[in-house]
């Protein structure tokens, strides 16, 4: 793959999963509220898929199989969602539930994931979009400029919205629609929230990323400027999820 498509390091993308996997079922909830979505529009459509499966086995979603990077999720098929095994028009559903934005050649996936469809198989993914976390990346950014004089990426590169129909379309996919949603989780601090980020497997992976220990003091600074510019009443701090909703026909 070119340098120029690579933004995330795959291997460290596959160490969290595999960290988080043993833990996940106690911090997954953002996936099983995500997975439990996607299973709704799936059960609108009222038809049967015979061959469906779900692409990243993180969030439950009822399909006949699972497949993931991480061996330590148990998923029927250990694959990478960018060089996937699958035979051309060998499913009839494929559905992903928040992994596709950890994908470097996000064009390339989809058309392979149209290519495994057969003829009218259907498409339908959630993916985190562009304003995630992005309490967090002001935090960090004010309080890397105030005590470092300087900023280094926290948060990963995400589609936006209004790149998604047009990618889905590149891809091939008949009819293809994205929509958003927007999901705000309360913490009591912002190390509560980096925390389950990290049980989740969804810690920072952009090639981009600092190496190495936050300093202490620019760790203090980031909560403490979360905490002033987010915190409520009761001294709770918001976190913003933003999902890109997916659906496309082969």
């Amino acid at each position: 793959m070119a340098d120029s498509m690579r933004i995330f390091d795959r291997r460290v993308v596959r160490a969290h999963r595999d960290r988080a996997a043993a833990r996940f079922a106690a911090h997954g909830f953002l996936f099983d509220e995500i997975a439990e979505r996607l299973a709704e529009r799936r059960a609108d459509l009222g038809r049967e898929f015979p061959v469906s499966l779900a692409l990243g086995a993180r969030g439950t979603l009822g399909t006949h199989f699972t497949a993931d990077l991480s061996a330590a999720l148990h998923p029927d098929v250990v694959c990478d969602e960018e060089a996937l095994p699958f035979g051309a028009e060998t499913l009839d559903l494929v559905m992903s539930c928040l992994a596709l934005h950890w994908v470097n050649d996000l064009p390339g996936a989809l058309v392979q994931i149209r290519r495994a469809l057969k003829p009218g198989g259907l498409f339908l993914a959630a993916m985190l979009g562009g304003d995630t976390l992005i309490e967090l990346r002001h935090a960090f950014l004010e309080a890397e400029a105030a005590s470092e004089g300087g900023a280094s990426p926290r948060t990963s590169p995400m589609a936006e919205l209004a790149d998604a129909s047009g990618l889905m379309q590149r891809a091939g996919f008949k009819e293809p629609v994205s929509d958003l949603d927007t999901l705000t989780v309360t913490y009591p601090d912002a190390l509560s929230l980096m925390r389950e980020l990290r049980a989740m497997g969804e810690s920072g992976a952009a090639l981009a990323r600092r190496r190495g220990f936050t300093r202490r003091a620019t760790m203090l600074a980031a909560c403490e400027r979360y905490a002033t510019l987010y915190g409520d009443g009761e001294g709770r701090v918001p976190a913003t999820f933003q999902v890109i909703y997916l659906t496309g026909w082969a």
